[in-house]
Formats: structure tokens, C-alpha cells, sequence
């Protein structure tokens, strides 16, 4: 690699380095924050709303960036992010934190999708599946280095600075950008649209809170819920709509006959569902019904952080050599085993068994995931690479919301009305329960195999584009 691409690869990972440990740094403060600021019945809130205003800014961002270029909505997005920050380090209430909030999870929406459209841009075919094991070990790293930055700041320090240290980082990164980047824009007539950006903000906005809602703050038979479904459903309808009959649509809906793209979005739906459904729950069996320690539970998903970046690193050496769909087979094929296992643990199975099938899933996920981010980038041209990379980001989102919604609904079949003061369930009940959501990832995991079956064998379009 030249040292142009370097310095543009260290750019993108300190943003990818802010985003990823996020989340596991606020996970690890918020207790303390919670008895700083009250509100202990909002904590939910400081999650969801990050999720929700990345997931409905991220297409829009990404169609942006197909129109006035990569720098202009990659500093959009780092100021947006930092702003944020800073802006939740001065939170006085718990209001006041979920809002800012909101303010990161918008520049979350520009960032990460952009990282993905510029190692397409920047990167030849052969080099991209190696930029994306690179980043992808930042995701790994995050998750292992997160909870410990998160508890020395709030041992040693104050949990404001757990957003106040984004911002020297930031400005690096914000720095090489704008030094090293050199993109090309083609200077041509585009019209912005406005009528689809609207409906879309309104009826995926809608749609997410609802399902992010459902079951906890509103009732599923709520007429609540029902009036929030029914704004989602039209307001999405007429986004559909105008998409087809405007000239330069949001989500160009013809990206989707491409086959390539159409086996990699299915996926990145499917696999973003089992993603959060271990994240959250394969804990509480590790609390909740093994009885162990909240660190033992944190341990028990380090070893998917290790296998991820892992797998990542093996699809950068072999893609060229053995192709896309070998190497995504294989790597689905390890999550669809390993969430086979996981529906027959049992009390009695020991730790060391949950970490072994943890390992081999990460492993998984990093060979597929790393192959289907370099088949989006590769499969249309400069034009349409934004749109594209920032709708796969959006539908795996979209995946970890349904995926959330559904297991969840399925738990509370189970646990509701036989909790002790609300907080506890008798860990046999418990067991009941999340034995059938780990029954309902492997099912989405031999779904997922069977889709990436399609996947087709010959290279992507774009493949031989050069950098």
C-alpha cells in the first residue's frame, strides 16, 4: 500500500475506534451515571435513541455523499459525533443525556457508512477485504477495551470523560481527512430528494420507535402502537412511491436486482438479528441462570471478539484466491453450527462450552461480514457506492431492531408475571425462555446459510474497478 492509503486507512480507524467503543464504554458507566443524573427508567432510552437516529440518518447520509463527495459528509458526521460528545459529557439529566444522544447518533450515521464507501473508493479490489480485516479487529479491540477505559474513567476520574476523550481523536482523524483525501466529483445537474429524505425520516422513524417501544414503554395492543404502525406504514408506502417517480431517488430501488447485493443485504438483515440476540441474551443465561458474575458474563463474549477480527483477517488473505462465495459459506456455515450448539446448552454446560461456541461464531461472522462489506463496495460504481454501502449498514440496523423486537417478545412470553418485584426470574424459568431464543437464532442462521446459497460465484461488477 502506498502511504496515501495509509494515512487515509489510519484516519478511518480512529472514527471506526470512537464509534465501536461507544457502546461498550457507556454500557460499562452507566450505573454511576444513572445515580448521578436519576432516571434509571429512561437507561433503555440512552441506547435505542443512538440507534434509532444512526439507523434513519444513514441512507440519507449515504446518498449525500454520492452527490457532493465523501469529505464533505465524513467531517458532516465527525462534527455531528463530537458535537454530541461534548455536548453529552455536560448532560445535567438523564434528558438531557438521551438527547445528546441523538445529536452522536446522527454523525454515527455519516461516519461508519463512510468508512466502508472510501476504503471502496481508495482501495483496489484485492487490498479491500484486507482494509476491512484491519477495521474489523478495531471492532474486536473495542469490545475488549471498552468496558475497561469505561471503568477506569469512572474509578479514577468522572464518567464525563467517557465522551470528552472522543474529541482529541476526532480532530485526528478529522485532520488526515481533510489533508489526504483527494476524490474527483463529477460537476453535473443532480437534484436532491427532499420528498423521499422526508417520508423516509418519517416512516422508518416511526417504524424503529415503535418496535423499540413495543412490549416495554407501549403495549403491543396499545392503540398506541397501533396509531405508530399505521403512520410507519403509510408514510414508508409513499416513500416507495416517490422513489420510483422521481429522477434521482434516495434508494435507487434498480441496486436491488443486482444479485450480489441483494444475497448480501439478506444476510446483513439475518445476521444483524443473531448478532443482537447473543449480545444481549447470551449474558442473562450467564447471570441470570448459570448465576455467575456480570465480569463472567462480559468474558463469556470476548472470545467472539477475538474470533471476529480473526475470521476478518483470514477473508483478507484468501478472497482473491478462493472467491467470495467459498469463503461466506464457510463463515455462515460456522454461525449456523454454533447457534446449533447454542440451542442445546443446558444449566449443567460449563462456561468453557459457551466460550468455545462464542469463538467459532465471531470467527464466522468475521469471514462473512468482512466478504459481504467488500461485495457492496465492489459491486457498483463511485455514483452509487455511497447509497449502497449506507443501505446495507442501514438494513443490518434494521436486523438488530426486528431481531430485539422478536426475541424479546418471545422472552416475555415466557418470564411475564413471574418475575420477583419485577427485577427477578427463577432461573429455571429463565432458562425456559432464552432455550427458546437460542432455538430461534439457529433458525435464522440455517435461513442465513440457505440465502447465501444464491450468492453468485463469479467476481463482483466492479471488481476490476481500479482504485
Amino acid at each position: 500500500m502506498t502511504r496515501y492509503q495509509w494515512n487515509i486507512i489510519i484516519a478511518l480507524l480512529i472514527a471506526t475506534f470512537l464509534a465501536a467503543i461507544e457502546v461498550t464504554v457507556i454500557s460499562t458507566a452507566m450505573p454511576v451515571i444513572t445515580r448521578d443524573l436519576g432516571g434509571l427508567d429512561l437507561i433503555s432510552w440512552v441506547f435505542a435513541i443512538y440507534l434509532l437516529t444512526y439507523a434513519v440518518m444513514t441512507p440519507i447520509f449515504g446518498k449525500l455523499a454520492d452527490i457532493f463527495g465523501r469529505k464533505k459528509i465524513f467531517f458532516t458526521g465527525a462534527i455531528l459525533f463530537l458535537l454530541g460528545s461534548a455536548l453529552c459529557g455536560l448532560s445535567q439529566s438523564m434528558e438531557q443525556l438521551i438527547l445528546f444522544r441523538a445529536v452522536q447518533g446522527i454523525g454515527a450515521g455519516a461516519l461508519l457508512p463512510m468508512t466502508f464507501t472510501i476504503v471502496g473508493d481508495v482501495f483496489s479490489y484485492e487490498q479491500r477485504a484486507k482494509v476491512q480485516a484491519i477495521i474489523g479487529s478495531i471492532w474486536g479491540i473495542a469490545g475488549i477495551c471498552g468496558p475497561l477505559v469505561g471503568g477506569f474513567f469512572v474509578d479514577f476520574m468522572t464518567w464525563h470523560w467517557i465522551f470528552y476523550i472522543n474529541i482529541p481523536f476526532g480532530l485526528v482523524s478529522l485532520f488526515l481527512i481533510g489533508k489526504y483525501l483527494e476524490e474527483t466529483i463529477e460537476k453535473r445537474k443532480r437534484s436532491i430528494d427532499y420528498a423521499g429524505a422526508f417520508t423516509f425520516i418519517i416512516g422508518m422513524g416511526t417504524l424503529l420507535y415503535a418496535l423499540l417501544s413495543g412490549g416495554n414503554e407501549i403495549a403491543w395492543n396499545d392503540t398506541l402502537m397501533f396509531i405508530l404502525l399505521g403512520i410507519s406504514t403509510i408514510f414508508i408506502g409513499l416513500f416507495i412511491v416517490i422513489q420510483f417517480k422521481v429522477p434521482d431517488p434516495m434508494v435507487p430501488f434498480h441496486l436491488f436486482k443486482n444479485r450480489h447485493l441483494l444475497i448480501a443485504n439478506g444476510c446483513g438483515l439475518l445476521m444483524g438479528s443473531i448478532l443482537i440476540g447473543l449480545t444481549a441474551y447470551l449474558p442473562l443465561w450467564v447471570q441470570g441462570v448459570l448465576l455467575m458474575a456480570a465480569t463472567a458474563s462480559g468474558l463469556t463474549l470476548i472470545p467472539m471478539s477475538i474470533g471476529w477480527p480473526l475470521g476478518s483477517y483470514i477473508s483478507g488473505q484468501l478472497i482473491v484466491r478462493m472467491g467470495t462465495k467459498p469463503l461466506t459459506l464457510t463463515g455462515v456455515s460456522l454461525i449456523a453450527l454454533g447457534t446449533y450448539f447454542l440451542s442445546f446448552i443446558s444449566p449443567e454446560t460449563s462456561n468453557v462450552v459457551l466460550v468455545m461456541i462464542m469463538f467459532f461464531i465471531g470467527l464466522g461472522f468475521g469471514l462473512s461480514m468482512t466478504v459481504y462489506t467488500v461485495i457492496v463496495q465492489s459491486s457498483v460504481d463511485w455514483n452509487n457506492r455511497g447509497t449502497a454501502a449506507s443501505a446495507n449498514a442501514f438494513i443490518r440496523t434494521l436486523g438488530q431492531a426486528l431481531g430485539i423486537t422478536v426475541l424479546g417478545t418471545v422472552l416475555n412470553q415466557h418470564i411475564s408475571g413471574h418475575t420477583n418485584n419485577g427485577t427477578e426470574v427463577a432461573p429455571e424459568l429463565l432458562s425456559t425462555g432464552l432455550h427458546s431464543v437460542f432455538i430461534i437464532l439457529a433458525m435464522l442462521a440455517s435461513l442465513c446459510l440457505i440465502v447465501a446459497l444464491f450468492l453468485p460465484r463469479e467476481q463482483p461488477e466492479f471488481a476490476k474497478e481500479k482504485a
